[in-house]
């Protein structure tokens, strides 16, 4: 009886370490992760492995052995920038009238592009050499797509054979592109630049509720 005891006490003692263990390497990812959008939002746009090893207190064998590579990395904090955006997120009810739904999210696409700014900047930078966050830019672009279509279905409804080409003009004016270009091309204020999405957003969308 005294051995059984102690098989399952082993058994127990074994799943314990194996827990604790893997709950010490999830902090550890999480605070490479932090450590690398802390020094991209700081203005660090292309930290170095060294340098997020160090902001996350950590060797640098640590940061390859939990991230083999740049890729990893860049794949696990385009995650992190997901769900800091869905955190931030508000569904807008596609039962408002139009001018109230193009205001809400105009309003909103302006805050989360500003959330992920320093992100989408650094990541802007990179992407041609980078498959990873290429996949990225696509999983936000397709985000916004399926936002679009849902927000504004009878629109894209009333567009017809328009449909496609007005539903990329929509996703094409509200991500991270087109605010780049009226924030760091044009110099804009947040406030006049969310203005000129809300009436670019507006106008499209405006074409097809008159007819």
């Amino acid at each position: 009886m005294g051995v059984k005891g102690r098989g399952r006490m082993d058994g127990v003692d074994v799943v314990g370490r194996v827990d604790g263990r893997t709950a010490r390497a999830e902090r550890t990812r999480a605070a490479i992760v932090e450590a690398h959008l802390a020094l991209i939002s700081e203005g660090d746009l292309r930290p170095t492995g060294e340098r997020i090893a160090e902001r996350a207190g950590i060797s640098l064998r640590t940061l390859w052995t939990n991230f083999k590579d740049m890729e990893t990395l860049f794949e696990a904090s385009g995650a992190e920038v997901l769900r800091q955006q869905d955190a931030a997120h508000r569904r807008i009810s596609p039962g408002l009238p139009l001018a109230k739904r193009v205001d809400a999210y105009c309003r909103q696409r302006a805050r989360l592009l500003q959330l992920i700014a320093a992100s989408a900047r650094a990541a802007q930078m990179r992407e041609p050499v980078s498959e990873q966050l290429h996949r990225n830019r696509l999983t936000h672009i397709e985000r916004v797509r399926n936002e679009v279509e849902e927000l504004f279905a009878v629109e894209l409804a009333a567009a017809g054979s328009g449909r496609e080409q007005l539903l990329h003009a929509l996703v094409t004016a509200s991500t991270w592109q087109a605010w780049s270009m009226l924030r760091y091309g044009l110099g804009l204020g947040v406030d006049q630049a969310r203005a000129v999405m809300t009436r670019t957003v507006g106008a499209l969308l405006a074409e097809v509720a008159a007819d």
